[in-house]
C-alpha cells in the first residue's frame, strides 16, 4: 500500500502540478488580488476611502493634498486584503477503496493537484477527511491544519498517503462537524462519491448557511455506473458488510445504470439551481484534464 501511494506523487506528477500552476496564473491573471481584496481597512497597499481626523489618529495617514486644496483634516484609509482559505474535504468512507483505480487514489491526486495550486498563490490550503470511524474509533490522520506555501505540498503528500477509507459514509456528520469547528469561511471543496444513504441536500445546505463558498466535485467510476456483470452472484456491501444473493441479468444492469445517472443528475441540478459548481469526475478521465475543468468552471481561485 506505502509502495503504491507513494507511486501518486513521483517526479511525473510533480511536473504536472507545475504546469496546472502556470495555467492557474494565466487563467487568473488580474483577477485573483482584485477579487481577494476584503472590506477591512488598515495598513494596506491600496487606497479605499477618506475619514475625518480625530485625536489620537496616526499622523502618518494625513492626506496633506487633500488638506491643501480643501483645508481639511482627512485620514486615509487603506484596503486589506486576506489571504483566500480554501478547505478541501475530503470522503474517506469504505465506498471510495472501491473502482479500478480506486476512487480514494484518484481523488488523492486531485486534492493534491488543488492544494498545490492554491499554495503556489499563497492561499491557506487545509484537507479535512469526511466518514464515520469505525465502531466509534479514530481513523486516519485527522485533518491537515490551514498551511501556505509551495514548499508545504509535501506535508500534503503524507498527510494524503495517510489517509486510509473506512466507515460508512456520513456527508452531513463531517460538515456538520466541519462548519463548527472552523471559524474563518472560505472555498469548501467537496470530493466524494456522494453515495451516501442518508442523502447529500442538507449536508451541502450545511456549508451554504455557515457562508462558506461550496464547490462539488463528484468522483464516478465508469465500472460502477454501468456494470457489467451477469449470472448468480453474492454482492458485498463494501461499508456495511450486508451480503445478497441476486441474479444479475441485462436488464437489471441497464436499471441500476439509469438510477445511477439520475443520481449523478439530480446532485447537478441540486447544484445548478444553488449556485454551486458542480464537476463531474470520470476517474478514467487523468486528473490533470479534471483540475483544468475546475480552472475553467470557476469558483475554486479568487
Amino acid at each position: 500500500m506505502a509502495a503504491a501511494t507513494a507511486a501518486l506523487f513521483d517526479e511525473r506528477f510533480l511536473k504536472k502540478l507545475e504546469y496546472l500552476h502556470v495555467v492557474a496564473k494565466k487563467v487568473f491573471a488580474g483577477r485573483i488580488r482584485a477579487e481577494r481584496r476584503s472590506r477591512k481597512t488598515g495598513s494596506g497597499v491600496e487606497f479605499a476611502d477618506h475619514r475625518d481626523y480625530v485625536v489620537g489618529d496616526d499622523l502618518r495617514y494625513l492626506d496633506w493634498g487633500v488638506y491643501g486644496r480643501l483645508g481639511r483634516l482627512l485620514i486615509r484609509l487603506f484596503e486589506e486584503e486576506e489571504d483566500l482559505h480554501i478547505y478541501l474535504l475530503l470522503d474517506t468512507s469504505a465506498s471510495m477503496r472501491t473502482g479500478s483505480p480506486p476512487k480514494i487514489d484518484y481523488a488523492r491526486q486531485v486534492v493534491a493537484a488543488l492544494a498545490y495550486v492554491g499554495l503556489a498563490n499563497l492561499d491557506r490550503i487545509s484537507i479535512i477527511p469526511l466518514g464515520s470511524a469505525p465502531e466509534g474509533g479514530a481513523r486516519g490522520p485527522g485533518r491537515l491544519p490551514p498551511t501556505r506555501g509551495k514548499g508545504r505540498i509535501f506535508k500534503v503528500f503524507d498527510f494524503l498517503r495517510a489517509v486510509e477509507p473506512s466507515g460508512l459514509t456520513d456527508l452531513h456528520g463531517g460538515l456538520q462537524s466541519f462548519v463548527h469547528q472552523v471559524k474563518r469561511r472560505g472555498v469548501a471543496v467537496v470530493v466524494s462519491d456522494f453515495y451516501d444513504p442518508a442523502g447529500y441536500e442538507a449536508a451541502l445546505n450545511l456549508l451554504r448557511y455557515h457562508r462558506f463558498e461550496p464547490f462539488v466535485l463528484q468522483l464516478v467510476d465508469p465500472r460502477e455506473a454501468e456494470p457489467k456483470l451477469l449470472g448468480d452472484l453474492e454482492i458485498i456491501d463494501c461499508e456495511t458488510g450486508e451480503v445478497r444473493e441476486i441474479t444479475v441479468s441485462p436488464r437489471l444492469c441497464a436499471a441500476f445504470a439509469r438510477e445511477h445517472r439520475a443520481l449523478c443528475e439530480a446532485i447537478e441540478s441540486f447544484c445548478s439551481k444553488r449556485g454551486i459548481p458542480y464537476l463531474r469526475a470520470d476517474t478514467a478521465v487523468p486528473f490533470d484534464e479534471l483540475i483544468l475543468r475546475v480552472f475553467r468552471e470557476g469558483g475554486f481561485l479568487r
